[in-house]
């Protein structure tokens, strides 16, 4: 699967999966403690799975150009998902 292009930096796709959690999905999800919420920080349609892969995946199938954050629900370690490091040829 392609990487999604954006201009978005890794601090602003952290600050804005990170606040869209809190702010709006959060307390949607709060019964699926230990699975993972993906969310696309462009749109704010998440999927909820029992691993990062599937609600990617999940979510991709709805926002295929989706910038993925991730986090596991009901955990205070949060983590991006998504658009990794630049490869180098």
């Amino acid at each position: 699967m392609p990487e999604p292009m954006t201009s978005l930096s890794r601090e602003e796709v952290a600050e804005r999966g990170d606040k869209l959690y809190k702010e709006s999905i959060e307390q949607q999800v709060a019964s699926a403690k230990g699975q993972v919420v993906a969310i696309d920080v462009l749109s704010g349609d998440f999927s909820v799975a029992a691993n990062a892969i599937l609600a990617v995946r999940d979510l991709r199938t709805r926002q295929p150009n989706a910038v993925a954050f991730g986090v596991r629900i009901g955990s205070p370690a949060y983590h991006r998902i998504g658009r990794g490091p630049k490869k180098v040829k």
